[in-house]
């Protein structure tokens, strides 16, 4: 059954999105840190921590501006959404939350949305529709910028749960190696493939009909740009519990724990190594990858989640989870 998520279009419409306009990255992420704390309230402390972030970072923020080609801008998104009536504003999940654009994860067949314990971003960060999402983003710095908001980065279980639209069990296959688990992983759900918005893929659907650069190598400042759609563009594509952009659009960061220690969604600050999810902006062209809910990566220029040098890339981001009990 489709419920109506929605989302304020006049929210941000007071705000420029400096991504869409020419600029240097320092001037798109001052607009967009602007927008952060104009939409969600954050104290003047919690916002020192993002910009000194953001600061830290050469690279992190919405694309290369020199080259990069978004397929939509967030005037065409919220005129997208006006026109289908659409919107993600949704007091329900806010109080269950306790913040914008949070959805909560449960299992709909014994549970209510309130029985939830944890919620996840309804968008890819920063969780704001009609935004472009933040790439160019190590594991670290996604789950110190989800800290700094009073979140944390998500379990692999809890996306996958957000994606199949059940939050399922915390299976994991301690004691084996990252690889040796993931085939044990795979196989086990092979049979009940589903994609965010249904059990077949389906092109149009979500943002996953972008370009690349011409002549990107596959990962490079210069020669990639980051052709995201803005968050939200694409309201049939969200899951059963109302979570957006899952497949196409950015990757996300997230935590593999190796051991039940490792698992943030059990209040541990120790955390495991790195899993990207979700499909990105090219699939309805590029079918690089498996990319159902419940897949597990080979260990993709794996390493430990708060490696200083972990992996980032052109169309790489992340999104948050929240623990409410």
């Amino acid at each position: 059954m489709r419920t109506s998520f929605v989302v304020a279009l006049g929210l941000a419409a007071s705000i420029t999105i400096a991504a869409a306009e020419p600029g240097s990255r320092q001037t798109q992420n001052e607009t967009l840190l602007q927008q952060i704390q104009s939409v969600f309230g954050y104290s003047d402390a919690q916002m020192q921590k993002i910009r000194s972030i953001f600061a830290n970072s050469s690279v992190m923020g919405q694309g290369n501006p020199a080259i990069t080609v978004h397929p939509l801008s967030p005037e065409q998104c919220r005129a997208r959404l006006a026109n289908a009536r659409t919107s993600y504003d949704n007091p329900r999940f806010e109080r269950i939350c306790g913040s914008k654009y949070l959805a909560p994860l449960y299992d709909p067949a014994t549970q209510q949305p309130e029985d939830a314990k944890a919620c996840i971003d309804q968008f890819e960060f920063p969780d704001i529709p009609c935004t472009y999402p933040v790439v160019w983003v190590r594991a670290r710095e996604a789950e110190e910028l989800c800290e700094a908001e009073g979140k944390r980065l998500c379990d692999a279980h809890e996306w996958e749960g957000a994606c199949q639209g059940t939050l399922g069990p915390a299976d994991y296959d301690f004691g084996l190696s990252v690889q040796a688990a993931r085939s044990l992983h795979n196989a086990r759900y092979a049979s009940s493939k589903r994609w965010s918005y249904g059990p077949d893929y389906r092109n149009g659907v979500c943002a996953t009909g972008s370009s690349k650069t011409p002549g990107c190598n596959g990962g490079e400042w210069g020669g990639c740009g980051s052709n995201t759609y803005p968050t939200g563009s694409f309201p049939d594509c969200h899951s059963p519990l109302g979570v957006y952009d899952i497949n196409g659009n950015a990757a996300e960061h997230m935590n593999l724990p190796t051991n039940p220690s490792e698992m943030t969604s059990r209040g541990s600050t120790t955390l495991g190594v790195t899993e990207m999810k979700g499909s990105w902006f090219v699939f309805d062209r590029i079918r690089a990858h498996e990319d159902w809910c419940r897949w597990r990566a080979p260990f993709w220029h794996g390493s430990r989640v708060m490696s200083p040098s972990s992996h980032m890339n052109y169309h790489l981001g992340f999104r948050c989870c929240k623990t409410i009990r």
